[in-house]
């Protein structure tokens, strides 16, 4: 029996929050090592994104943490600077598995963000073989499209006023599948920077929530990794993603505990 594209591909991600399971993901900014692809999987992270809207990683490095992360059978991702293709369609080239945008305004930005990332008939994203997802083999372009097209996911970052006010149609749009929102930003854009326990945050999870579950797509969390009360509530009203941290702050602040430990015993 010939072997097909969807025999070797697969979003664990995409399929654990289509049957509403809780997704645990870790944000890689610090460690360019492919080895921590490997570290996040047996840690039992169901998936980690590249941070390259707020690290200096290149394309290359990207590329090989996607690859490392396919490997290992963990999920990646990256969080891009912008939507333009130049960023969008080449992480996806590298290996990535879904692609995150910030600052997605308008359901408008977020069709973009779908064409760029998603092949025809969905998008108009090129189709250049040997996709790294399909470890390189070579499928007829209908059969690898269709299968790239599925795996894919395209999530949009909530964190402006502007979004907020189009939640509806954003998750309206044919293609996104998950809304992610970022608690700092969206504070920040509020005046109540850091202020995570004001109720205008919360209502921004809950129209995002009701919205998503209206259009049948996902809300994640970000932001909030301090707050585990917070991600609690959130997951229980219907927010399955969920970010973390990212591997800088976990290795501050275990360091920040061991360095402690022994000082105390000065």
């Amino acid at each position: 029996m010939a072997l097909e594209p969807g025999d070797i591909l697969r979003n664990h991600v995409k399929e654990k929050l289509a049957r509403n399971e809780v997704v645990a993901s870790m944000t890689v900014r610090l460690v360019r090592d492919p080895a921590i692809a490997q570290i996040a999987q047996s840690a039992g992270f169901d998936s980690f994104y590249i941070d390259i809207e707020h690290c200096s990683f290149s394309l290359e490095t990207t590329a090989a943490l996607c690859q490392a992360g396919l490997a290992a059978g963990i999920t990646p991702m990256v969080r891009v600077p912008n939507g333009n293709p130049e960023w969008v369609t080449r992480v996806l080239e590298g290996g990535a598995l879904g692609v995150i945008v910030p600052h997605v305004r308008s359901a408008d930005e977020a069709r973009r963000v779908v064409t760029a990332a998603k092949f025809a008939p969905v998008g108009e994203r090129s189709y250049g073989g040997g996709a790294a997802p399909l470890q390189f083999r070579a499928f007829p372009a209908v059969q690898a499209m269709a299968a790239l097209n599925a795996a894919t996911m395209v999530t949009v970052m909530m964190e402006t006023l502007e979004a907020l006010e189009q939640v509806e149609a954003i998750a309206a749009v044919d293609g996104v599948d998950m809304l992610f929102i970022g608690s700092n930003d969206l504070t920040t854009e509020m005046g109540i920077i850091g202020q995570l326990d004001d109720p205008r945050l919360r209502d921004a999870f809950v129209r995002t929530i009701e919205a998503c579950r209206q259009h049948g797509k996902h809300v994640g969390i970000g932001g909030l990794a301090a707050r585990p009360d917070l991600i609690a509530e959130y997951v229980k009203l219907g927010a399955h993603f969920v970010s973390t941290g990212t591997d800088l702050g976990f290795l501050s602040a275990v360091c920040a505990q061991k360095a402690a430990a022994v000082n105390a015993l000065r």
